[in-house]
C-alpha cells in the first residue's frame, strides 16, 4: 500500500488518497491490466533475486549449540502445588533458535540446537564430550553447582558455557572464570531488586520467614545482605518447621508463627514451594508478603506486556503451549546472545563469540526496555528485574534514584569491588 502526502485539508479526500494501491496508480496512468500484472511480477522477482544474491554474497555460517539439562528430582510433597514443566529451559532455547534462524537466513546464517539431558552428572559429561567430538559450539547449562563444576573442569580456551539455570552467587563472586557467562539473574540481583522496591515503598521493617532447608537458608542470607545494603531492617526471624499438611490449619498456625512486634512486610524464602503460599492473608498483622511468594523478583513473568514483550509471550505460548518461565527466558536469552555475537563478529568459534560478548560492542535487545550487556568482571548479564505478583507486573528494578557510576543496572547484585575472583577484562 502506498500512502501519498497531500496538502488538501479535506479529511474525506485524505482518506481516499491514503488507500490507493500501486495498481490504482498504474491504472490512472493509462497502463493496461496485462502490463500492471507484468510490473508487479517483475517487482516480486527482483525482490526475490536480490535476497538470493545477498545470501550468495554472504559466506555461510553454521553455529551449533548444545543445551545441557540436569533433570533434578523435585521434592515429593503434598504441599507442592506448582510443578515444573518437563520442557523447562529447552523450549526457551528452541524458540531462541527459531527466532535466530528467522533473521539468520537473510545473512546466510544457521543455528542448530542439540538437547542433552540426564539426571546423572557423569552421563551428561559423557554426552557433552561425544557432542564436542563432532561440533565446536557454545554450551548452555541448566543445573546444579555439580553440573557447572563438571563442565568447567574440562573447560578449555575454546569452550563457551552460558549458565541459564543456576542462581548461586558463588559463581559470580569467587568461582567466576573466563569462558563462563550467566543469563539467569543471580540470587543477589533478585533480593536487591526487591529491597530497592521496599525502600521506595518505605516498607523497611521486615519479618523474615525461612526453614532449615539449605537452599532456603541461602536465599535468606541473600535477603539479609540486601536489607543491610539498602537500609532495610530485619525486625524478626521465624523458622518454618511444620512437617504436616496444614491446609486446614494455616489460619491458626501462620498467625502464631508471624506474631511479632510491628513489621511492614513478611519476606519468605521457600525455594521448593512447600509453605510460602500459606502466608498471604494469614499473617498476624495485615501486611504484604514478598520474596519467593507474594510479590516476587523474577527473570521473567507472563504478565509483562511492555517493550514489545507480547510478541515474545505469544510466540512462546504458541510454541510450547504454556507460559514462559524464568529458565525458559534465560535459555532464550543465551541463544539470542550467541546469535547476536555470531552476527556481529561473523564467527562461530566459541572463543571469538565469548570475546565479542564481553566487549563494549555487545548489546542485546530482550523485551525489558533496556539494552543488556555482560559484566566483564564476573560474566553476569546485566538486566532489569521485574517484580510481579501472581497475575500482574507491579514494578521493575532498578528503582529510580538508585545511582551507579557506570550503570544503575549494576546496583543489582554484586558489584565489581565485591567480586573476589579474577577474570580477564576485554
Amino acid at each position: 500500500m502506498f500512502i501519498l502526502n497531500s496538502k488538501n485539508n479535506d479529511a474525506k479526500h485524505a482518506k481516499t488518497v491514503s488507500v490507493m494501491t500501486f495498481a490504482d496508480i498504474l491504472k490512472r496512468s493509462g497502463i493496461s491490466k496485462r502490463l500492471i500484472g507484468f510490473s508487479l511480477l517483475t517487482l516480486l522477482c527482483l525482490g526475490t533475486t536480490n535476497e538470493v544474491l545477498a545470501q550468495q554474497s554472504t559466506p555461510s555460517l553454521t553455529v551449533p549449540i548444545a543445551i545441557v539439562l540436569e533433570q533434578a528430582t523435585q521434592p515429593n510433597s503434598v504441599l507442592t502445588s506448582k510443578l515444573h514443566a518437563q520442557d523447562l529451559a529447552a523450549s526457551g532455547a528452541q524458540l531462541g533458535v527459531s527466532d535466530s534462524n528467522t533473521t539468520g537466513r537473510f545473512l546466510n546464517q544457521h543455528f542448530t540446537l542439540t538437547i542433552i539431558q540426564d539426571n546423572n552428572i557423569k552421563g551428561l559429561a559423557q554426552q557433552v564430550a561425544d557432542w564436542e567430538q563432532q561440533h565446536q559450539g557454545p554450551i548452555i547449562a541448566v543445573g546444579s553447582d555439580a553440573l557447572l563444576s563438571t563442565l568447567l573442569k574440562h573447560n578449555s580456551a575454546q569452550r563457551l558455557i552460558i549458565n541459564a539455570g543456576n542462581q548461586s552467587d558463588t559463581w559470580r563472586t569467587n568461582q567466576c572464570q573466563s569462558g563462563l557467562l550467566h543469563t539467569i539473574p543471580s540470587q543477589a540481583m533478585l533480593s536487591d531488586a526487591l529491597a530497592q522496591f521496599m525502600v521506595l515503598k518505605r516498607w523497611q521493617k521486615w519479618l523474615l520467614v525461612s526453614s532449615n532447608d539449605p537452599q532456603d537458608q541461602t536465599i535468606a542470607a541473600s535477603y539479609k545482605r540486601s536489607a543491610m545494603r539498602f537500609g532495610n531492617k530485619i525486625v524478626g526471624q521465624r523458622e518454618w518447621s511444620f512437617t504436616t499438611d496444614l491446609r486446614r490449619m494455616a489460619q491458626q498456625e501462620v498467625p502464631a508463627l508471624t506474631q511479632s512486634k510491628d513489621y511492614d512486610v513478611v519476606i519468605v524464602t521457600d525455594a521448593h514451594n512447600q509453605y510460602g503460599f500459606y502466608l498471604p492473608y494469614n499473617t498476624w498483622l495485615p501486611r504484604p508478603v514478598a520474596g519467593t511468594h507474594g510479590l516476587t523478583p523474577v527473570a521473567w513473568h507472563h504478565s509483562i506486556e511492555q517493550w514489545g514483550a507480547v510478541q515474545l509471550q505469544n510466540r512462546f505460548n504458541e510454541f510450547a503451549g504454556r507460559e514462559m518461565q524464568n529458565q525458559d527466558y534465560a535459555a532464550w536469552l543465551a541463544v539470542r546472545a550467541i546469535a547476536e555475537a555470531a552476527t556481529r563478529s561473523t564467527s562461530n568459534k566459541p572463543e571469538e563469540l565469548y570475546q565479542y560478548m564481553m566487549s563494549d560492542k555487545f548489546e542485546l535487545a530482550a523485551f525489558k526496555g533496556r539494552k543488556l550487556t555482560f559484566r566483564n568482571f564476573n560474566g553476569q548479564l546485566r538486566q532489569p528485574i521485574p517484580l510481579a505478583q501472581p497475575n500482574a507486573l507491579v514494578s521493575q528494578s532498578p528503582q529510580q534514584g538508585f545511582l551507579h557510576p557506570l550503570t544503575d543496572l549494576d546496583t543489582l547484585g554484586y558489584d565489581k569491588p565485591e567480586v573476589k575472583c579474577k577474570m580477564d577484562e576485554v
